[in-house]
């Protein structure tokens, strides 16, 4: 007998018949004896619903108003999925954020939980109940209702499991794992059996959709087994993809995955003066302005008085980021100010990396092979990124999948 969080997302319960899908499979571990809790999300396109309603009532909707508005539609997923499980006779019990304690911080549409009181969850454990409670959702000191953000279900599932020392935490999506890569340019993408918390972070980050950071960072604070599954396929204990701490044997596989990320620009002020602070006088303003930077490359021209200083930040932010350059190459006396949204950047990740030279090598050897060239290098000790031509994104990607044998079981 164990205690399992289940989390299912907007497309698992799209429909009165997905949520009839949903309740069987909750059914399924009941009758093989566990506990379960789930967490859902709104109804695939609710939330978007109602942001549009507020948008047409107010310009910039208030927070507080706008996650009292966008709360309602776990609300809603939580009843229903009652209805379906007392149907089958399965006793449930429905939770909102607020009713089950979920206290956070008082920031608005991106509130951190701080704690959970559990009991009446046990409680109704102990009875024989499955405990369903609304995700995305909790409720500050004050009683204010917040919403988590962006992945946020994803994050009250991971939490509840934790503060009940759930033996696994497990997440349903539209995918039935976590693959090497995406299939949609790489059909022959393997499904990993399993992953460390430390590689899904990384990769995460670097754009794969399947998990967001937050929920892969509290599971890896606390510990908290997560497996990642379809809920559109049978359950075997098997199944899915486990996300887990890294264990012996993990690390013969140099790369468990190739992550890459449509979403950025390049930025380039050239002929700055080489002098101390330099770095913070050019990158402070772009802080100031709620921008955030990723890679960064710095050049020092041969005679020592210039730099060529070269940064990523996410396409959305490339004009508003250009026109600030552009003030503070005006103010550092610099050359030029040059920019390029056309840009990919393509990441290695893996724990083998730890014990294993010649990866990067490998991997500008095969870039190389097929003409491509590294605008950008980046490196840590489990990955490595480049940042290359858009144009250039899936033959990079297939190439190098191919090259280290991706498509194979270590």
């Amino acid at each position: 007998m164990a205690l399992i969080v289940h989390k299912y997302g907007g497309t698992s319960v799209g429909s009165p018949e997905r949520i009839q899908n949903v309740a069987e499979k909750v059914i399924q571990f009941r009758e093989r004896g566990d506990d379960v809790v789930v967490v859902v999300s709104a109804m695939s396109g609710e939330t978007n619903r109602l942001i549009a309603l507020a948008s047409q009532l107010q310009d910039k909707p208030d927070p507080r108003e706008m996650d009292v508005l966008i709360s309602t539609g776990e609300q809603v997923t939580i009843a229903l999925l009652c209805m379906a499980l007392k149907q089958r006779g399965q006793d449930a019990r429905s939770y909102t954020g607020t009713q089950v304690h979920i206290r956070t911080d008082s920031a608005h549409g991106k509130a951190r939980i701080l704690e959970i009181d559990e009991a009446k969850m046990r409680a109704d454990l102990q009875l024989g109940r499955v405990v369903v409670v609304a995700g995305f959702q909790g409720a500050d000191e004050e009683g204010n209702i917040t919403t988590l953000g962006r992945g946020g279900s994803d994050t009250t599932a991971v939490a509840l499991a934790a503060a009940l020392k759930a033996d696994e935490c497990q997440i349903y999506t539209d995918v039935d794992g976590v693959y090497t890569t995406d299939p949609r340019v790489v059909p022959e993408a393997r499904k990993l059996d399993r992953i460390t918390f430390e590689e899904m972070l990384e990769l995460a980050s670097l754009g794969s959709k399947v998990l967001q950071i937050r929920s892969v960072e509290f599971a890896g604070k606390y510990n908290v087994p997560l497996r990642v599954l379809s809920s559109f396929e049978e359950y075997s204990d098997s199944a899915g993809t486990l996300i887990t701490y890294e264990e012996d044997g993990m690390e013969d596989a140099l790369i468990s995955g190739i992550a890459f990320n449509r979403d950025e620009a390049k930025l380039t002020i050239a002929g700055v003066p080489d002098q101390p602070g330099v770095a913070a006088r050019i990158l402070g303003p772009v802080g100031d302005a709620n921008i955030e930077v990723d890679m960064i490359v710095q050049n020092i021209s041969p005679d020592g008085s210039t730099t060529d200083f070269t940064f990523t930040v996410h396409r959305n932010d490339y004009t508003k980021t250009l026109e600030l350059l552009s003030g503070i190459a005006y103010e550092l006396g610099a050359r030029e100010v040059n920019g390029d949204e056309k840009i990919v950047k393509i990441s290695l990740v893996g724990v083998g990396m730890r014990s294993h030279a010649g990866i990067a090598s490998t991997m500008f050897k095969t870039l190389a092979s097929e003409g491509i060239n590294i605008r950008m290098i980046s490196t840590s000790e489990i990955k490595v990124s480049v940042v290359v031509d858009e144009k250039y994104l899936e033959l990079a990607v297939r190439a190098l999948h191919a090259a280290f044998g991706l498509e194979q079981k270590p």
